[in-house]
């Protein structure tokens, strides 16, 4: 059987071959790369994220990236996000008082954790809602977070390609802040899966596991 296709969308963000190898591992055949027609071709399109949200945001609309990601979504064409690469599916960002628009797939808004020690660095347990895909066989493992904002509201949505997004929820420090969500074809992590060791590494099967059957 052909391994599924997976773009890796360069924009300028992070370790971007970490992320390629861990995808590679997972069964999944990766190219990286900004190009328009090889990022909708492929089976699935990963967008990372590191460092701040407006910046990652420029980056994005540098190449188009958020026009790629509306349209495969569209057409329930998976992607995945990773860390920054999930903030910027919400509306906004609001980092040092400025306020960035996202892509706006999702509602809500990207702020800065209340916690008590903030960064949120190291492993954490997630609580997985029942019925999750992408925790399928992990629900129960922890997985290694780097962040400084995140989503700490939620507002119940549904759209037209989709059910209810399944959310998955995490706490540092006492406040809760969304650690994933699955939403039909468009799934994101806060953590990063690639440096999760085997939990991580799982969810990334289970991610290139539902590129088959998409």
């Amino acid at each position: 059987m052909t391994a599924p296709s997976v773009v890796v969308l360069d924009y300028g963000s992070g370790n971007l071959r970490s992320a390629v190898r861990a995808v590679e591992r997972a069964g999944a055949s990766v190219e990286l790369t900004a190009d328009l027609d090889t990022a909708m071709a492929a089976d699935g399109l990963l967008v990372p994220g590191v460092g701040a949200f407006a910046a990652c945001m420029a980056g994005l609309r540098a190449i188009r990236g958020e026009r790629i990601i509306a349209r495969r979504l569209s057409g329930g064409r998976p992607v995945l996000g990773i860390c920054v690469g999930m903030q910027i599916l919400f509306e906004h960002g609001v980092e040092h008082g400025v306020d960035t628009e996202g892509c706006c797939e999702w509602p809500g808004t990207v702020e800065r954790l209340q916690a008590p020690v903030v960064p949120h660095m190291g492993w954490n347990t997630v609580e997985a809602p029942e019925g999750s895909r992408m925790f399928a066989g992990i629900e129960d493992e922890r997985f290694y977070f780097v962040h400084s904002y995140g989503v700490r509201t939620w507002e119940l949505v549904t759209n037209d390609r989709t059910k209810a997004p399944l959310v998955t929820w995490a706490d540092h420090g006492g406040d809760r802040f969304v650690a994933a969500v699955e939403n039909g074809p468009l799934w994101a992590t806060q953590f990063h899966p690639e440096k999760s060791g085997d939990a991580g590494a799982a969810l990334l099967r289970n991610w290139v596991t539902s590129l088959k059957a998409a």
